[in-house]
């Protein structure tokens, strides 16, 4: 401040004065603050609010939410910065709503459902997360516990207090719902792909009683990637050459991307085959530190150094380990699977990495037969899982991958976007129709992918054995039929131009549609800017005056 000191916010947390210490990261052009509760003045239990993000009680996320959300207001306020706009990303963000109500309620004088509409003209809301269970409630008694002090700033009493954030009105044991608060409080709001925006839709239509489901107020915008950050400098430079120089400030532009037909094959495919080698090394050295670490035998530990073969069909698979998201379908039938990643005149080879929630103890079991496969002596140097997974080793495996699998339980990944960074480099799918794949993927006359592969059937189903039946056996067909005799497909230089072809058609057709201006341009144009607001809000807030 302009005495030099920190600048500091106050809230109040179960009746304790917490301060919050404003951090500012500077990202490019862009200030990221940060909110801090790690300060000598307060309690020992809040300062290690904001230290950690998973592993806490539900007293530990409404506080972290109160923190977030509230404090993060308070600290634009002290920082003198007026938001035209607040996008709340998902519920955890959602007391905000009540502290800009809080603060205009403080400047004006009006009841709170004088400035409603003021709230909500300002806040637009976005949802990840298409199971009811991944949405942040609380009780009304632990509710009671934080905010017992804060309603009567707001001039409501407990019922209309709580009712803001109840699916059913009028049940006094209705949890209070973070995503319902952001959608009556939003003027606008919007799922992360056209699959996620129709199960939101679906979700959440208990909120619009005279609304059939297919006018319910949430639209949808296609979540996207960086391309600069993730598309490898070697690929860069060829789309230099041949696309233009100015080529990653026109990533949108599907003109600029039909030019990749003009790349010699050659010259692509030995791009792609140098990218491979990249990814080989770092995996061997990883994985040869991990079993140090863990302490394995000797000979397992020496074995990391021969892991993998760069002429070898190779498929990616990492993300974050969560049971919907099957890290272990490839492997449902085992004598298949190794029938498959055995063979010696046309093998495959597969690099799995991710993490685990701490709490996630089916995850865990997940990762844990990944690893016992990497022992398999049929297999020992054609499946390797990565450890400590961050975003380096994120770039080294979207960049040298030939294939990335993504299997979820359709429809559970609101978008992923992991295989859209893929495609800058030339990778090839090989999905679930579900979250970002169904806009991306393109079929031809006979059915047929043309710049990828679609894993099972186009529909939902609550049988989960049964999708992974099904889904497994597509799985293994594409690999037998399509996937590796395409790849091995190759001339008397060892270049196979009909994979090429699709990997040129991966690159053509999903580049200028997922990535970060287009999205970016879309959140403008449909959320941000003045005149993009919905025609609706959800059952009336005001219930109780």
């Amino acid at each position: 401040n302009e005495q030099g000191e920190p600048i500091t916010v106050e809230l109040e947390i179960r009746q304790r004065i917490v301060k919050l210490q404003i951090w500012l990261a500077q990202v490019g052009r862009v200030k990221l603050y940060l909110l801090d509760t790690d300060r000598h003045d307060n309690d020992p239990i809040d300062r290690w609010l904001t230290g950690h993000l998973y592993g806490g009680n539900q007293d530990t996320r409404i506080a972290q939410e109160v923190v977030l959300g509230i404090g993060g207001v308070k600290a634009l306020t002290a920082l003198g910065i007026k938001p035209s706009v607040y996008h709340m990303n998902e519920g955890h963000a959602a007391f905000c709503t009540l502290e800009i109500a809080r603060e205009e309620i403080q400047k004006t004088g009006k009841s709170f459902y004088d400035i409603e509409q003021t709230v909500r003209n300002s806040c637009v809301f976005t949802t990840h997360t298409p199971v009811p269970a991944g949405h942040d409630v609380f009780s009304p008694d632990l509710m009671d516990s934080y905010f017992a002090n804060y309603w009567p700033q707001l001039g409501l009493s407990r019922e209309q207090f709580l009712a803001l954030g109840a699916r059913r009105l009028g049940d006094p044991w209705e949890p209070f719902g973070m995503t319902v608060l952001a959608l009556r409080l939003s003027r606008a709001a919007n799922g992360v792909s056209e699959l996620h925006g129709e199960v939101s839709r679906k979700m959440w239509q208990i909120l619009y009683p005279d609304r059939p489901e297919n006018k319910v107020p949430i639209s949808h915008i296609t979540n996207g990637v960086h391309a600069r950050t993730w598309t490898a400098p070697l690929l860069g430079d060829l789309y230099s050459e041949y696309l233009g120089e100015d080529w990653s400030s026109r990533v949108a532009d599907p003109e600029m991307w039909a030019k990749v037909d003009e790349i010699p094959d050659a010259e692509l495919w030995w791009r792609h085959q140098v990218l491979k080698e990249r990814l080989i090394a770092h995996t061997r050295s990883k994985v040869k530190v991990a079993r140090q670490n863990r302490g394995e035998d000797h000979d397992f530990i020496q074995a990391a150094e021969n892991l993998l073969d760069p002429k070898v069909l190779t498929i990616g698979f990492a993300r974050r380990f969560s049971p919907y998201k099957r890290g272990n379908l490839l492997l449902r039938d085992a004598e298949r699977a190794l029938r498959i990643f055995g063979n010696e005149q046309r093998p495959v080879q597969i690099i799995f990495a991710g993490k685990a929630h701490p709490a996630d103890e089916e995850g865990k079991r997940i990762i844990q037969r990944l690893m016992d496969w990497c022992k398999h002596p049929a297999i020992r140097y054609r499946v390797a899982f990565i450890e400590d997974y961050d975003i380096y080793t994120g770039q080294k495996l979207v960049q040298g991958v030939d294939v990335w699998l993504n299997n979820p339980r359709r429809p559970l990944e609101a978008s992923g976007t992991s295989g859209q960074k893929v495609c800058f480099n030339g990778g090839i799918n090989c999905s679930v129709l579900d979250g970002w794949w169904c806009e991306g993927y393109k079929v031809g006359a006979d059915g047929k992918g043309l710049n990828g592969w679609a894993i099972g059937e186009d529909a939902n189903t609550s049988d989960q054995e049964l999708q992974d039946r099904i889904d497994s056996e597509s799985l293994y067909k594409l690999l037998e039929e399509e996937i590796v005799p395409l790849y091995y497909d190759q001339d008397e230089n060892g270049i196979p131009h009909g994979w090429i072809e699709m990997m040129k058609a991966s690159i053509k057709t999903n580049s200028p549609l997922f990535n970060t201006d287009r999205m970016l341009v879309d959140y403008v144009a449909q959320m941000y800017a003045p005149g993009a607001k919905v025609d609706a809000a959800p059952i009336l807030a005001s219930v109780g005056v």
